[in-house]
């Protein structure tokens, strides 16, 4: 059975107001020549866009020794948060209109930066895995083709349209498993007929763009395929791989044509505007740059290839444009390089080297000669530069050998020196002037500098405070509740700050914390964001509030409250507009069912009430309700009124039934929910320590009926409809055709929940069948369908409105019928809606600009995909899509103030007095016990208190000198006197440090006299489990 997606909730803490650009690495570049823009997709998960101030369509490559002016300096155009994890690659379609990202939150998305709505990025398609790659066949395509760590190639339309193609890698293997597993795609290239793709099988795969039906399989490389190019007309496929190798590739003969090896470590990245890809660079894991020419050569590795630049660090995305390359790398900052122009160039080759070429098929070279080369029929160099006669000459120093076999020029080795070495064995030959491969531009023409991020982070033992390390070296401590920076440290060790202000308590782990977008952000999960809770005398708060004795917060709690504050406001002042609205409605009901059934109409007044077009000036004109035309109800039209036959005696008589027990509003038992009152350690009447595991407490009918409130028609004593007449059910409920079927309320209200005669049980049957056929909704007792989110929340909470309504009304009309009922009241609707309080969870006022994220878990998929993003100061006006897309647990967190249930963590120990010096705990000497591990030290002591001595009298009380427990016991482990509050959790990992219970010994500082003697006896006893007497909190 599928296991059912999880929703998490995610809050990113905002950084420090800094100028625009990158946290973290860059990944992927794409640039709009037409306007001048460069866009960048870094490992922030942010896109950035760049005006460039560049003429990218005229401008010409300069001359390796030529002096250039100094271009303009790129400035800071826009940038979007488009992601919440790495941004893997992007890619411009549409006329350069539309900008795409592909993400490892399995998302691809669409922006369009120059649309005046100014909408973020929309998700045009889903991976269940990592997207690593996109392409388009040309920036004019309407659309792309993604490839991911899901072993599957999607096509999507950009116009709307959704998925177009899916190619599942992995079955393209011949069922074996070993293979499957093989199929993550790393690289994608498109033409509009053809796809090419490649992975770390270092296998390239061929597939028609229309059908998705594998072309051919090429096979050569050695190690993941990193990068690929396909010409035009889909003949030529070039591959950079890890194996230090670039491949090109023939389609026609499905063979690898050429191996180029100009490079010396696992080339990452290729680029080329050409058609044919006669000129393409490349870039590899050392940061070399390196750009090829093959025009006018018989053999492609006769070309000419020349290290362009030299970056720090491995180069992932390469970009040309104008007369400029780009480079990315896993720096924040983008470089800008100056283009070297090598059209109809060769090597400037000194006199004491040859050129010749290494090949076992012939002797003879196929390097054209130079004036040949210059006889060309290409077009001569553009003018006024220094090398417009003749043919450009590229020194050797600049030079990369194209393969193994290409010609290249090597030192001439002199024949006296070859004697030489041939008598002297001890000695090597050296050729002269040993050339060693240096870059064209040493240093890059203009960098476009980067911010600084997170990339390291430690949570501290209090669960709300973590230690950040960011791209400068700099340490930062941060408040994950108050969501704001707390102290810098500076540039030093993050270790070392760690020891400095770690301390020694020890609270549940509530939340995960990362830093993988150069942000902190914290992730709450249902099952554990509830765990953590924290004493109330420990808080810093900036407000002075009067808390009880020991209580204490829960900390996933505390923080949702004031993240979704505006929400819970929002929601506040939709529930007062529904409660009016809805008593409007029942009070415009009500008239009509007393209106007297005949109304004297004038003909004019008549005729202006059927003529569309009538005088709408006209006060006389009668108006049907909120503009619609509604027909005048009977009297107990209503849904819940029941019928006469429901109030007889024989249903009195079931009164002891329980039907409230599954509750109208809840459709599921109380007994799986939590109020925040009985979450609170300070409102619970239950023991702090147990023998044995402590019994379930089970809710009594009447609790059940004092928390919630009475569905209409489900106790004996509500009123007969008056006249004894049988109602009509409404026929335009909202509520679908269940409510059309003539049979009583009083029938109905029981479906599936309790007894029901034979007539009713074809509505039985379809509740079951509903409830089968939707599992994401879940049904009240009525058959009401609750949407299984955070509307769902609100759905409960209105269908209560109703019923209770219907119940005052019923009581009402009850009573003006002269039945023995109690006299009612106004009525009114009470809200609903009850979030927590400051005295419960303090208030906090967290950055209007923090970053919400509703996230999903999807089973099937390695990642988790992003439902709703938002921010903390935007989140009401955002209230529709977020109650679609936020889970009910989280509804009823905020309107409700009601966590998960969840049984109590708990911890086991062994107290004893010290060293007989004081009365046992128990005379049977059974003294295990165990507790909630949040209780502290003192409470310890004062149970202890209870069960050595006597309670003070009232005298002692009266004149002030009753001592806490904590004044004159001490409490002591491993030697160690605990302090009074300190809890168990505590006491466990800094003080006991083992398995097993925790031994803990008592006895009196000497403040007091201990009335009672210890006791002795000389039976053993054999300690066994027993139920367990706890104090008073």
């Amino acid at each position: 059975m599928a296991r059912k997606a999880r929703q998490r909730i995610s809050y990113v803490l905002p950084l420090a107001n800094s100028a625009g650009g990158h946290r973290l690495g860059v990944n992927g570049l794409a640039v709009d020549t037409d306007n001048s823009i460069l866009y960048s997709g870094g490992r922030d998960g942010v896109i950035c866009a760049w005006d460039l101030h560049l003429d990218l369509k005229h401008a010409v490559a300069p001359e390796h020794d030529e002096k250039v002016a100094a271009q303009p300096a790129t400035t800071f155009r826009q940038q979007v948060q488009a992601h919440t994890h790495w941004i893997n690659d992007i890619a411009l379609a549409q006329s350069n209109q539309a900008l795409l990202s592909a993400s490892s939150d399995i998302t691809i998305k669409l922006w369009r930066p120059a649309a005046t709505d100014r909408l973020p990025p929309q998700p045009i398609g889903l991976h269940s895995d990592y997207v690593k790659t996109l392409a388009v066949p040309s920036t004019t395509s309407d659309w792309v083709v993604s490839g991911g760590l899901d072993r599957k190639i999607y096509m999507w339309d950009l116009n709307g349209g959704g998925e177009k193609l899916c190619i599942n890698v992995a079955e393209d293997e011949a069922g074996s498993v070993s293979n499957k597993e093989k199929g993550s795609v790393y690289a994608l290239a498109a033409t509009n007929n053809v796809l090419a793709s490649g992975g770390p099988e270092s296998t390239v795969r061929v597939w028609d763009a229309r059908t998705g039906k594998r072309i051919t399989k090429l096979v050569g490389h050695t190690d993941n395929i990193r990068d690929v190019l396909v010409s035009q007309d889909g003949s030529t496929i070039m591959t950079a791989s890890s194996d230090q190798t670039v491949k090109v590739w023939s389609t026609v003969a499905g063979r690898c044509m050429y191996t180029l090896t100009m490079h010396d470590a696992s080339v990452w990245s290729l680029f080329s505007a050409d058609p044919d890809l006669s000129v393409f660079y490349s870039s590899d894991k050392t940061g070399l740059v390196a750009k090829t020419d093959t025009r006018d050569v018989i053999e492609l590795d006769e070309g000419i290839s020349v290290a362009v630049a030299q970056e720090h660090e491995g180069v992932h995305k390469v970009l040309v444009a104008g007369d400029s390359i780009w480079t990315a790398t896993s720096r924040p900052s983008i470089n800008r390089w100056r283009d070297v122009n090598i059209e109809h160039a060769e090597i400037d080759v000194p006199e004491n080297y040859s050129t010749k070429r290494y090949s076992v098929s012939t002797i003879r070279s196929r390097y054209p000669s130079p004036p040949n080369r210059q006889e060309s029929s290409s077009p001569p160099p553009p003018p006024n530069r220094p090398h417009e006669t003749g043919t450009r000459k590229i020194p050797l120093k600049y030079m990369l050998r194209l393969s193994n076999t290409a010609p290249f020029p090597t030192p001439l080795v002199v024949e006296d020196e070859r004697s030489a070495s041939v008598v002297d064995g001890n000695k090597e030959s050296a050729p002269p002037e040993v050339i060693t491969t240096q870059p064209v531009r040493t240093l890059p023409d203009f960098s476009i500098e980067g911010q600084t991020g997170l990339i390291k982070h430690v949570m501290l033992n209090d669960r709300k405070r973590v230690l950040t390390l960011d791209t400068a070296g700099d340490v930062m401590m941060w408040d994950l509740l108050k969501c704001v920076p707390i102290k810098s440290f500076g540039k030093r060790h993050l270790e070392d700050v760690q020891k400095e202000v770690t301390t020694t308590a020890n609270v549940a782990n509530w939340c995960t914390v990362n830093t993988r977008t150069g942000s902190v952000a914290v992730i709450l999960e249902e099952n554990t964001c509830f765990d953590a809770e924290m004493y109330a005398d420990e808080l810093e708060l900036d407000e002075d509030i009067e808390f009880r004795e020991d209580q204490r917060i829960n900390l996933g709690k505390w923080v949702l409250r004031y993240l979704f504050s505006n929400l819970i406001t929002e929601e506040i002042r939709r529930d007062q507009a529904f409660r009016k609205e809805l008593l409007s409605s029942k009070e415009q009901q009500r008239l009509r069912e007393n209106a007297p059934p005949n109304i004297q109409i004038p003909p004019a007044q008549t005729n202006g009430w059927h003529a569309m077009g009538g005088d709408s000036e006209s006060t006389a004109t009668p108006r049907p309700i909120n503009g619609t035309n509604n027909v005048p109800t009977t009297p107990g039209f209503s849904i819940g009124l029941a019928t006469p036959g429901t109030f007889n005696s024989p249903v009195r008589a079931t009164s002891g039934m329980h039907p409230l027990s599954p509750t109208a509003e809840e459709g599921e038992p109380l007994g799986k929910r939590t109020s925040h009152q009985s979450s609170q350690s300070g409102d619970r009447n239950s023991d702090y320590f147990s023998s044995g595991k402590a019994p379930n407490a089970e809710l009594t009918p009447a609790g059940v009926i004092t928390q919630q409130p009475a569905t209409p028609g489900e106790t004996a004593e509500e009123p007969a409809t008056p006249g004894g007449e049988p109602t009509p059910k409404e026929t335009s409920s909202k509520f679908g055709k269940k409510f059309r079927m003539g049979m009583s309320f009083s029938g109905m209200k029981k479906i599936g929940r309790t007894q029901t005669n034979e007539k009713e049980k074809p509505a039985v049957v379809e509740e079951k069948e509903e409830m089968e056929s939707d599992s994401r909704s879940s049904k009240t007792s009525n058959s009401r369908v609750i949407d299984d989110n955070f509307l769902g929340t609100i759905q409960k909470i209105r269908f209560a409105y109703e019923d209770s309504l219907q119940s005052q009304i019923q009581n009402q009309q009850a009573h003006e019928n002269g039945l023995p009922v109690p006299t009612p009241g106004p009525i009114d609707l009470a809200s609903a809606i009850t979030p927590s309080l400051p005295a419960e969870t303090p208030v906090l006022k967290p950055p209007l600009n923090t970053t919400i994220l509703i996230q999903e878990e999807r089973p099937e998929a390695g990642g988790v995909a992003d439902l709703f993003e938002g921010t903390v100061g935007t989140l009401g006006e955002q209230c529709d899509t977020l109650e679609k897309a936020a889970p009910m647990w989280l509804g009823d967190v905020l309107l409700k103030n009601q966590i998960p249930a969840k049984d109590v963590v708990k911890i086991s120990f062994v107290l004893e007095p010290w060293q007989g010096s004081l009365p046992s705990i128990a005379t049977d000497g059974n003294n295990r016990l165990n507790a909630n591990r949040m209780l502290r030290a003192k409470k310890i002591l004062a149970y202890v208190a209870e069960r050595i001595e006597p309670a003070p009298t009232e005298e002692e009380k009266e004149a002030g000198k009753v001592l806490k427990p904590e004044e004159y016991l001490e409490l002591w482990c491993q030697n160690q006197i605990v302090p009074p509050t300190m809890t168990l959790a505590t006491i466990r990992s800094h003080l006991w440090r083992g398995g097993g219970d925790i031994n803990l010994f008592y006895k009196a500082n000497g403040k007091k006299e201990i009335k009672h003697a210890p006791q002795s006896s000389s039976i053993p006893v054999t300690p066994k489990p027993q139920p367990e007497a706890t104090p008073q909190a």
